[in-house]
């Protein structure tokens, strides 16, 4: 049995769409409200809540291959449940800027929880992806209504990566030997700026974006409303205010892991366009 944490996310559903469409199974999918969650036919739908480790007993029962996300609850707790169920494999979602950045406080959490589960006495694998495409979603409200859209380091080039090869590399670290004891970095196939975000999503929508770069002062605001104060700090950081040649370097990661090339930003706009229409 593998369980998918976040299985509504958007590493979670596509990793469930993946491991569902090669026939690997039997399949949990974990959320909040079971009858609502739309997953692949034959996936199991299980509820539970980080914030009460208590609650993922059930949905943890029988499970021998575990996909989670850090830092979404009391990550100790959370492996410590696993362990005690029986889970035999973690595939670990943490951060690239546990390598670039470890002196940010989310780096710092990041490093702690990998040093959780490598303790922990369960087989390991941890995933570390660069800035996802999806952060561009921030941006959705302003461009459904056409509106300027406003952001910091316009032209600071990142290896930005789609959700879905971090799934993908997931799905193969579930699925197939040779990747216990593993640390991956994950890039995009390319860097791209904030600029060019837009143009791609421009492109998908058939008509003009229009931006204006702003300093790091005026988009803190933004920033604080969607990540929170202190990740506000370290996302600005990370996206242009202290930017070093490890973050910046693009990584041929995905396509080793997976056998195929790594989707690019603009793949992730064309299909998101209906988030910004």
């Amino acid at each position: 049995m593998i369980l998918v944490t976040g299985a509504t996310g958007n590493i979670g559903s596509a990793l469930l769409e993946e491991l569902h469409a090669r026939g690997v199974g039997p399949l949990r999918g974990l959320t909040r409200d079971a009858a609502r969650a739309i997953f692949p036919e034959e996936v199991e739908a299980v509820e539970g809540d980080f914030a009460d480790p208590a609650s993922l007993k059930p949905a943890l029962t029988g499970v021998r291959s575990l996909f989670l996300v850090s830092r979404l609850g009391p990550d100790a707790e959370i492996l410590e449940a696993a362990r005690q169920a029986g889970v035999e494999h973690v595939v670990l979602v943490s951060s690239i800027t546990v390598q670039t950045h470890p002196r940010l406080g989310p780096a710092d959490e990041n490093l702690t929880v990998e040093q959780l589960l490598k303790a922990s006495g369960m087989a390991w694998t941890i995933l570390r992806p660069t800035q996802f495409a999806s952060n561009a979603l921030m941006w959705a409200a302003s461009i459904r209504g056409h509106e300027t859209v406003r952001a910091p380091y316009a032209d600071t080039a990142l290896p930005t990566i789609h959700p879905a090869d971090i799934a993908s590399v997931a799905r193969v670290a579930l699925t197939e030997p040779g990747h216990k004891g593993h640390t991956y970095a994950l890039t995009g196939p390319e860097p791209v700026t904030a600029r060019q975000q837009v143009e791609a999503i421009a492109t998908a929508l058939g008509r003009e974006v229009p931006f204006v770069e702003i300093s790091r002062q005026e988009a803190h605001p933004q920033m604080a409303a969607v990540f929170g104060t202190e990740a506000a700090d370290a996302v600005l950081d990370i996206t242009g205010g202290d930017v070093n040649d490890e973050l910046l370097m693009v990584r041929d990661t995905v396509s080793r892991v997976t056998g195929t090339l790594a989707r690019t930003f603009q793949q992730w706009a064309s299909e998101h366009a209906s988030a910004f229409r």
